[in-house]
């Protein structure tokens, strides 16, 4: 299992490329790796033959891992001590990651995720017939056995079935907590349980850590940007056949941050433990959301980059992202968030800090309403809030007043012949 990022410790096994005798070039690709970042072929190191593989489809493993085994040719390999040392560490995580195949001392091997389910249910190993290749135990074999009944739980507790069909789906296999205690309640008739992928766990405890370490405030400000909502419907049709992709309100938005952040780097910057560093380089983070994921691919040197440049790169990243076809440098250097919110609807927001990240800025939607103009004029206005959390440790209101009047500043003097596209 490779190291997809510099945070990433596990990923999950998505699909497999390759099959039990194929013959692969280095650099083939031999799976779909899914983690928190990114999904990703990974390439074969090695020209040979496939001999076994390791681990099965939506399996989670740690960075490290053996997934497979490979005969590979002579010339692939150099002769060396260096080769031979390297060699060594491979046999041996194969060693341990093998699923119940006996090592060269006798002694039995299985992957994390049998011995995980094993302990978890108290099942003897050595008394379990494998049926994946060579004999091995898959974790599959595991839930069919809970699914009978028949285990007998460490504490001599009994386990059964969440239903009464001791038959198991495909849906199952995939979910161990299908299967309860008799003492415990059963979920109730129509729920559905589902699964907690690796990717929902790391969103999950990126969450929980940003909100336990970092001491989030807040803040609003609202914008009157009639005059950038007029220059952009003039423009749109003639923009999108001319570059074929969208200018949206969003890309001159991010301009206007990035426009921002550079006049105030106080809120470019991250906390480090003992040090606060601001940072250089405006790379603005923009969050995408998938069904059932949320990512942050990152628009480098944002404030270097005209409102086509950037309507450019938010078109590119968000397909991506949706189409899974990211690379680990698609989400890393980000120094500031900015969240499209306005996308789905939303008129007002606090969103969890990007940790390390000083701040978020939540875009709201823009709203027509009626708004006091001059003192003594009603008249119905394009009105956008703009909503910021922000690391009371790193930052105060002063600091952030100023930047978000800023914005607002810029948006809301966004007028076509003050604003070039290009």
């Amino acid at each position: 299992m490779p190291q997809l990022g510099e945070s990433v410790t596990e990923g999950t096994l998505s699909k497999w490329l390759v099959s039990v005798g194929d013959r692969v070039k280095k650099y083939d690709p031999l799976a779909e790796i899914m983690t928190d970042k990114v999904n990703a072929e990974i390439p074969s190191s090695y020209t040979g033959v496939i001999k076994e593989l390791l681990a099965d489809e939506g399996e989670t493993l740690p960075v490290g891992a053996a997934i497979l085994v490979m005969e590979t040719d002579n010339s692939t390999i150099e002769d060396n001590e260096d080769a031979s040392e390297e060699r060594k560490k491979v046999e041996q995580k194969v060693s341990f990651y093998h699923e119940g195949k006996k090592s060269e001392s006798g002694k039995l091997r299985y992957s994390p995720a049998v011995l995980k389910l094993s302990e978890e249910y108290g099942i003897d190993l050595k008394q379990v017939k494998g049926t994946g290749a060579q004999g091995r135990i898959t974790r599959k074999d595991l839930l069919q056995l809970v699914a009978s009944g028949q285990i007998v739980h460490k504490e001599n507790v009994r386990l059964e079935p969440a239903a009464a069909d001791t038959s198991i789906s495909e849906e199952e296999t995939q979910t161990p907590n299908s299967y309860v205690h008799r003492n415990n309640k059963k979920p109730a008739s129509g729920d559905i349980e589902i699964p907690i992928t690796g990717l929902r766990k790391t969103i999950a405890a990126n969450m929980v850590k940003s909100k336990h370490e970092i001491p989030h405030a807040w803040m609003m400000v609202e914008a009157d940007v009639t005059n950038l909502v007029e220059y952009r419907n003039e423009i749109k049709a003639e923009f999108y056949q001319k570059e074929g992709f969208n200018l949206t309100f969003f890309a001159f938005i991010v301009k206007a941050v990035a426009q921002g952040l550079k006049e105030f780097p106080q809120m470019n910057a991250m906390w480090a433990g003992d040090k606060i560093i601001r940072k250089k380089e405006i790379n603005l983070s923009i969050a995408v959301a998938t069904e059932d994921a949320l990512f942050v691919p990152v628009i480098k040197h944002a404030d270097e980059k005209t409102i086509k440049g950037i309507a450019r790169e938010i078109s590119v990243l968000a397909d991506k992202v949706r189409t899974g076809n990211t690379r680990v440098e698609d989400f890393q250097g980000g120094t500031f968030t900015v969240n499209n919110t306005g996308s789905i609807g939303s008129v007002q927001s606090m969103g969890i800090i990007n940790y390390p990240q000083a701040a978020i800025l939540q875009v709201e939607s823009i709203i027509k309403r009626p708004v006091v103009m001059n003192q003594s004029m009603i008249a119905v206005r394009d009105m956008l809030n703009l909503c910021l959390s922000l690391d009371h440790r790193i930052l105060d209101g002063f600091i952030c007043g100023k930047f978000m009047n800023r914005v607002k500043e810029i948006l809301e003097n966004t007028t076509k012949d003050n604003t070039p596209i290009y």
